[in-house]
């Protein structure tokens, strides 16, 4: 008579946390403040208070930090920014960064 083993196979695995990247949104002189407060309204997905504040610090600094993602959303929401200021006719820079 065979006597049958029962092996119990134990795998472990690491799920790793994806990077977090920076979106950040720098200052400069053309871009309106109105629009600057839309996009982070629209594409961050700010309250108006919040992005009126956050405006702000970009406005009296080199740059803000709008959100903090995954890479391919922060790449994604960086790029449609940079899209939205571009059609309306501004240099707005948005790049996604991982610190």
């Amino acid at each position: 008579m065979a006597v049958k083993e029962n092996v119990k196979e134990q795998t472990r695995t690491r799920i790793k946390e994806p990077k977090q990247y920076r979106v950040l949104v720098y200052n400069d002189d053309f871009t309106p403040m109105d629009l600057v407060v839309d996009i982070l309204m629209g594409v961050f997905d700010k309250e108006e208070a919040e992005a009126v504040t956050l405006m702000m610090s970009i406005h009296q600094g080199d740059y803000a930090v709008a959100g903090v993602y995954s890479k391919d959303i922060a790449q994604t929401k960086a790029a449609e920014a940079v899209q939205w200021a571009r059609s309306e006719g501004y240099p707005l820079k948005v790049e996604a960064v991982c610190p």
